[in-house]
C-alpha cells in the first residue's frame, strides 16, 4: 500500500498528538524509566501483568538482553505464566537484526534457550486462545532450526503472525509484530520496498490507539530508512526518543532519519544522547564493561561530525572507541563500529596514508566471527594503500577482501557477500587507477557502483564507508572528466544528501568544467555545512572560491 504524503501529516499528528488508550499506563523500573506505553493483557497473574508488559516495551526496542531477563523474572513470579516464556523466545530472536546478516542471527545457545522456552509455554498450556496463537507463531521459528535455515524460518514466523492478526483483528500488539515480522523479511534489493510499505499500512492503521507506543514508531522508522521514504519517518523519528528516552536504542534510531536526510545537528544530538544514555544503562547491568549501544551510537556520531568538517570532535569520539577493553555484548554492531570508525575517519578526510596503515583491531575482540565487518578494515587498507603510492598494502588488502568474500560464499551469506565484492571492486578499481590501467579502473568502480545502487545498506551502518559512486566521481575528476564527475557527485547527493565531499567534489568539477554558478552554489552548501572554525581544506577553498565570486 503506497504511503502518500498526507498519510505522513496524519502520521505526525496522530504520533505528536494523540491521546493515550485507558489501559495504557508508563513501564518505570525505579523512579524515572520511561520505555513507552504497551496494552499486552495476559492471562498470568495480576501481580506479573505490569513486569510483563514493561518487558515487551524493552522488546519493542530491541533490549533484547535486558527483556529476557525481564521475562524470567515474570516466570520466576508466576511460575505458570505460560506467556513469560513466550517472551524470552522472542527476546533471543532478532527479526531485523538477523536480516540479510547471519552474524547477528541467533547462536547454536540462543536457539536452544528459545527452543526451551517454546517447549516450557506450550506445555503450561495456556487458557486463552490468542496466547497460543502467539506460542505458535514464534514456535514456527524455532521447529527444525538444526535443519532449517534462518530465512525459512523467519517466513515462517511472518506467516504465522499474519494469522495472529488475521485471528485477532482487534489486538495491536498482534498487528505490530506482524509489522516487525515483515521488516525483518523485506529483502535488501527490492527497490520498491513491498514490505516495508505494507508494515507501514498496518503500523499506520494502529497508531491512533496507541499513540505512545514504542514498537509503532520504532518499526515506522525502519519501514522508512531509505532515501526516496526516509521523509515520511521524521515524525516518528522525532517521537520515539520522546516516547522511551529510557531506551538507547530509542535515543539512537531517529538518527537513521535524520541521516538519510542530511539533517547533522539533529543526527549528533541524537547519538550523544543514545551514547550517554547506553554508559549510564551499562554502569548499571555491566559494570566495567562498555555499551555495544554506545559504540554504534559513536559510529553514527562520528559519520555526522565528518559530514560538518567537525574533525576534531570525529577524533575525539574515535578515541572513545579505542578505549573500550570490554563489551557487555560482543555482537556486530560492536564489530561494524570498531571496525568501520576509524576506516571513515581517514577515509572522509582524504588521509590515505592514515587509511593504509589501519589494522584489524581491538586485539581482543571475537573477529573470527565477524569476518564482513573486518572487511571495511581491508577495504579501507585497499584505497588508501592505492591512493596513497602503497601498491603493495593495497594488494595485500584486496588479498584479504577476496579470502573473506569466498568465506562469505561458501556460508551462502549472499549480502554481505555482495558488500564484500563491491568493496574488492572499488579497490581493485584504485589499484588500476594507481597502475595506470585507466580503462580497467573505470570499469572496476562503475561496477562497484551500479551494484552498490542495486542493493540497501544494513541498519547496523549510517552510509557506505565511501560511496563507490563518489569514488567514481573522484576518479574521472582524476581523470581529467570534470562535467562528467560533477553527474557522479550530484547522483551520489540523491541518496545520500549532505555528503560534504560529495559536495565539495562537485564544486570543484563544475568549476573546473567552468560551471561557475554551479560550482557556487556547491560550495556554498560546503560552507554552509560546517561551523566557521572547522579546518578542514575543502572547506578553505570553498570559502576562498566564494569570496572571490562574491567581489566579482
Amino acid at each position: 500500500m503506497p504511503i502518500s504524503r498526507r498519510g505522513a501529516r496524519l502520521l505526525a499528528c496522530a504520533l505528536v498528538a494523540g491521546p493515550l488508550a485507558a489501559d495504557e499506563a508508563p513501564h518505570r523500573h525505579g523512579a524515572a524509566e520511561k520505555l513507552g506505553k504497551v496494552a499486552f493483557p495476559v492471562s498470568c497473574a495480576r501481580a506479573v501483568h505490569a513486569p510483563f508488559t514493561r518487558a515487551v516495551a524493552l522488546l519493542h526496542s530491541f533490549a533484547y538482553e535486558e527483556a529476557e531477563e525481564a521475562f524470567r523474572a515474570v516466570a520466576a513470579q508466576d511460575p505458570g505464566c505460560a506467556m513469560a516464556h513466550w517472551g524470552v523466545a522472542m527476546a533471543l530472536y532478532h527479526p531485523i537484526w538477523a536480516a540479510a546478516n547471519p552474524a547477528a542471527a541467533p547462536t547454536p545457545a540462543e536457539l536452544g534457550r528459545g527452543r526451551e522456552a517454546v517447549t516450557r509455554a506450550r506445555a503450561l498450556a495456556p487458557p486463552a486462545e490468542r496466547e497460543r496463537d502467539y506460542i505458535a507463531a514464534v514456535e514456527a521459528f524455532y521447529k527444525d532450526a538444526d535443519t532449517v535455515d534462518h530465512g525459512a524460518r523467519a517466513l515462517a514466523f511472518e506467516q504465522a503472525m499474519g494469522r495472529v492478526h488475521e485471528r485477532h483483528p482487534q489486538d495491536m500488539e498482534a498487528a505490530i509484530f506482524h509489522a516487525l515480522a515483515m521488516l525483518g523479511n523485506a529483502p535488501p534489493s527490492d527497490k520498491s520496498y513491498v514490505r516495508q510499505k505494507k508494515a507501514a499500512a498496518i503500523l499506520n492503521a494502529v497508531l491512533p490507539g496507541v499513540p505512545e507506543h514504542p514498537g509503532v514508531a520504532h518499526y515506522l522508522i525502519h519501514s522508512f530508512d531509505y532515501p526516496s521514504l526516509a521523509e515520511l519517518a521524521l515524525p516518528a523519528a522525532r517521537a520515539y526518543a520522546r516516547i522511551a528516552p529510557s531506551a538507547p536504542h530509542a535515543l539512537h534510531m531517529p538518527s537513521h532519519i535524520f541521516i538519510r536526510l542530511g539533517l547533522w545537528d539533529e543526527s549528533i544530538a541524537s547519538n550523544r544522547a543514545s551514547a550517554a544514555e547506553a554508559r549510564a544503562h551499562v554502569a548499571r547491568t555491566h559494570p566495567g564493561a562498555s555499551a555495544f549501544d554506545d559504540l554504534h551510537a559513536i559510529d553514527y556520531l562520528i559519520y555526522a561530525y565528518l559530514q560538518q568538517g567537525r574533525d576534531e570532535e570525529a577524533r575525539a569520539a574515535l578515541g572513545d572507541l579505542a578505549r573500550v577493553s570490554k563489551l557487555d555484548q560482543d555482537n556486530f554492531a560492536a564489530a561494524y563500529a570498531l571496525a568501520a570508525a576509524p576506516a571513515r575517519y581517514a577515509l572522509e578526510r582524504r588521509q590515505w596514508a592514515e587509511a593504509a596503515a589501519l589494522s584489524v583491531r581491538p586485539a581482543w575482540f571475537p573477529w573470527s566471527r565477524f569476518a564482513s565487518m573486518e572487511a571495511v578494515v581491508h577495504f579501507a587498507r585497499a584505497v588508501g594503500g592505492a591512493r596513497s603510492g602503497q601498491t603493495a598494502v593495497a594488494r595485500e588488502a584486496l588479498a584479504r577482501l577476496d579470502a573473506i568474500h569466498a568465506a562469505l560464499e561458501a556460508r551462502k551469506d549472499g549480502y554481505w557477500a555482495g558488500q564484500v565484492d563491491i568493496q574488492r571492486q572499488a579497490g581493485a578499481a584504485w589499484l588500476a587507477h594507481a597502475e595506470g590501467r585507466q580503462d580497467e579502473a573505470e570499469r572496476s568502480m562503475r561496477a562497484a557502483a551500479d551494484r552498490e545502487d542495486a542493493t540497501e545498506k544494513h541498519p547496523v551502518t549510517p552510509g557506505p564507508v565511501l560511496p563507490a559512486r563518489e569514488m567514481l566521481a573522484d576518479l574521472l575528476l582524476e581523470l581529467g572528466r570534470p562535467a562528467e564527475a560533477v553527474r557522479e557527485y550530484e547522483a551520489t547527493l540523491v541518496t545520500s544528501p549532505g555528503r560534504l565531499q560529495a559536495l565539495y567534489g562537485g564544486g570543484l568539477g563544475a568549476e573546473k568544467a567552468g560551471d561557475a554558478a554551479k560550482a557556487r552554489a556547491l560550495y556554498a552548501q560546503v560552507a554552509a555545512a560546517a561551523p566557521k572554525d572547522a579546518g578542514r581544506s575543502e572547506l578553505a577553498k570553498a570559502r576562498a572560491f566564494l569570496a572571490v565570486s562574491a567581489e566579482r
